[in-house]
């Protein structure tokens, strides 16, 4: 089999080829499916430009812009993950000269996108909402609809899970939802589903009427959350409820039937990272209450996680914003006490007139500190912070020949509900996008990609040489729980691979800049909670998923919303506020 190596992806995989079958066609049914695309026509692309030292991303044009001249802005922001950029795009809205510094030389963070032999994958999250139509609920809709940044989107309501007790078709729709539980989970199941179900309605109307966009954290936040506040008050006292872990719920309303409850560890894992004893309840009724609302359907954005990326880098560069790629920040300046700009790991420093906002992760962001900088009792706490598990990823391209032409794009497999949904290796997610989007594989093939998310033990791998055989063996053995769960959607997929890559929590340490290569934080309602945007330094802020409100792409949008809001004037916020309702 060749090895094919190319733009340092094959140095991130090694990237494995296979010669192409004959008579390829593409799948009928991706063509038909683009006649659901909603949304305006996409714009350009951006466009990233080599300078002598780094890159410098463009939107609007090709113009050469040499890193010279960037030595003090506004605001620096440390990484381009989709906290990073949407903080970056609020700040570059309301006024400010920001620059994001990058490491990688793909923006998005987790959630970059990458093209190898044709194929673009996306690397991290692959099921959206909200983001086809405005107004919208979800913070990265709302971060979108407010930098005039709209997305042409597939719109579809279903995808399938592969549970113990046989297959199990969701839809956003909440009779046939119910239905479904009823149908697997046996005597009782859809009884305790409408017990829950009746409990969340008000919670789900709270969660929503109360925007992240109007969250700050300081004491000017009455002055933007004040006007929602009826909407949470008309949900009862079961609003209470919001901030307690979504079990508490579970309980009180005394759901019994053993699916049922497995069904909402699993939902609360692929939303938080954390079975329901450890998911805040305001997460769960924001995301019940946008599938049973009429008309729900879930977004895949035409592009990929690439286009979302796009959208983000244009909104903030058209406000006059830059991001540096290949721009590694090795230390945040503090002066007289004061974060005041950024060292690149080439020696250029970057001055910040007013604030530095760290998108990294909570334990990376300690590393940027000097010595002292902080309180021994902050950084202690900080380190001390609990992780989620890594990830395992196998990115494929496959001949589509004979496929059936109702292949759904999103899967989900869980083998064994004993062993816990966050136990190792159990649940497997499949993103099958070119279902919805052709053009982002060659004619007549399919970009697949499965993984593991949060609970691939980075232990397993520490230490290893990349380059050693005894790595390559490793990826093999630990990968075929991909291959098994691939096969219950594409039985003979293995013979139909063409292009194969392994990623593992090696490759989200050194590329994604992970610690560890972690999902994130493991941070359980009722044990903890995320800290805010702020830190004991004047001047510099977190955002992403190591703060409020966690872990998720809604909730890295909405990280970055409060950080900016929360360094801008409340004026700005409440232009914010009402822009994102027209």
């Amino acid at each position: 089999m060749d090895t094919l190596v190319a733009s340092g992806l094959g140095g991130m995989y090694g990237v494995h080829f296979k010669p192409s079958h004959q008579g390829a066609r593409s799948n009928p049914r991706s063509q038909l499916r683009r006649q659901g695309v909603t949304g305006s026509s996409l714009k350009p692309a951006a466009t990233y430009v080599r300078t002598r030292r780094s890159f410098v991303v463009s939107a609007a044009s090709t113009d050469a812009q040499t890193t010279a001249d960037v030595q003090e802005t506004d605001v620096v922001v440390v990484g381009s993950g989709v906290g990073g950029l949407s903080c970056a795009g609020i700040l570059s809205m309301y006024g400010n000269e920001v620059t994001v510094c990058e490491s990688h030389y793909h923006p998005g963070g987790v959630a970059h996108a990458f093209k190898v032999g044709g194929y673009n994958f996306d690397s991290g999250p692959s099921l959206y909402t909200g983001i086809s139509k405005f107004p919208s609920v979800n913070p990265l809709g709302q971060v979108l609809h407010a930098l005039d940044e709209p997305l042409e989107c597939v719109t579809y309501d279903t995808w399938i899970c592969y549970l113990p007790e046989g297959t199990f078709v969701c839809k956003t729709n909440a009779e046939k939802y119910s239905k479904e539980l009823g149908r697997l989970g046996g005597p009782g199941a859809e009884d305790d589903w409408k017990k829950l179900e009746k409990f969340m309605e008000p919670l789900g109307r709270a969660a929503a009427g109360l925007p992240a966009a109007a969250l700050r954290f300081d004491p000017l936040v009455p002055l933007t959350i004040l006007k929602f506040l009826p909407s949470v008050i008309a949900s009862g006292p079961q609003a209470a409820m919001l901030q307690n872990p979504f079990k508490d719920l579970i309980e009180k309303v005394g759901v019994k039937n053993a699916f049922i409850r497995n069904m909402m560890d699993l939902e609360c894992f692929v939303l938080s990272g954390v079975p329901a004893d450890g998911t805040i309840t305001a997460e769960m009724a924001f995301m019940y209450g946008e599938r049973n609302r009429k008309g729900s359907t879930i977004d895949y954005p035409i592009g990929g996680a690439e286009a979302v990326i796009n959208a983000l880098v244009r909104g903030m560069e058209k406000h006059g914003g830059k991001l540096l790629l290949r721009s590694h920040v090795d230390e945040i300046l503090i002066e007289n006490g004061r974060a005041a700009g950024v060292r690149l790991s080439d020696g250029r420093v970057i001055k910040a007139r007013k604030a530095v906002v760290s998108n990294a992760s909570v334990w990376d962001t300690q590393k940027l500190l000097p010595p002292g900088s902080v309180p021994s009792t902050y950084r202690k706490k900080a380190q001390e912070t609990p992780e989620c598990d890594s990830f395992l990823h196998l990115h494929l391209g496959i001949d589509a020949t004979g496929l059936p032409d109702d292949l759904e794009c999103h899967h989900v497999i869980v083998n064994d509900w004993s062993k816990g949904v966050d136990s190792e290796q159990n649940v497997v997610i499949i993103s099958i996008p070119t279902v919805f989007d052709p053009k982002l594989a060659p004619e007549g093939k399919h970009a697949v990609h499965a993984y593991v998310a949060g609970c691939e033990p980075y232990d397993v791998w520490k230490g290893m040489d990349r380059k050693s055989e005894e790595y390559k063996q490793l990826k093999e053995e630990r990968a075929e729980v991909l291959w098994k769960a691939l096969e219950k959607v594409i039985p003979d997929i293995r013979a139909r691979t063409e292009l194969k890559m392994i990623g593992t929590p090696l490759t989200h340490e050194r590329f994604n800049r992970r610690n560890r290569g972690s999902y994130g934080p493991a941070i359980k309602a009722g044990e903890g909670t995320f800290p805010g945007p702020g830190t004991p330094i004047p001047g510099l802020y977190c955002c992403g998923d190591s703060t409020q409100p966690g872990i998720g792409l809604p909730a890295v949008a909405a990280s970055g919303m409060i950080a900016a809001n929360t360094m801008s004037p409340v004026t700005k916020q409440w232009e914010l506020l009402d822009k994102i309702k027209a």
